[in-house]
C-alpha cells in the first residue's frame, strides 16, 4: 500500500510539474520564446519531454 501511495504521489507531482511548464511556456512573451527557439504551440510536447523525459 505504501508503494502505491508513493507511486500515486510521484505521478501527481509530475502532472503538476507538466501543467506548470505548459503554462509558463504559453505565458512567455513571444520575443523571448523565439529567442530561446521555442514555438509556444509546442508547449505540450516540450513540457512532456522536460517532465517525463520521453
Amino acid at each position: 500500500m505504501a508503494q502505491f501511495m508513493s507511486s500515486l504521489r510521484n505521478r501527481l507531482e509530475k502532472r503538476a510539474a507538466y501543467n506548470r511548464t505548459v503554462n509558463e511556456i504559453r505565458s512567455m512573451p513571444l520575443d523571448v520564446a523565439l529567442d530561446l527557439d521555442i514555438y509556444p504551440g509546442d508547449a505540450e510536447r516540450i513540457a512532456y519531454q522536460a517532465v517525463y523525459g520521453r
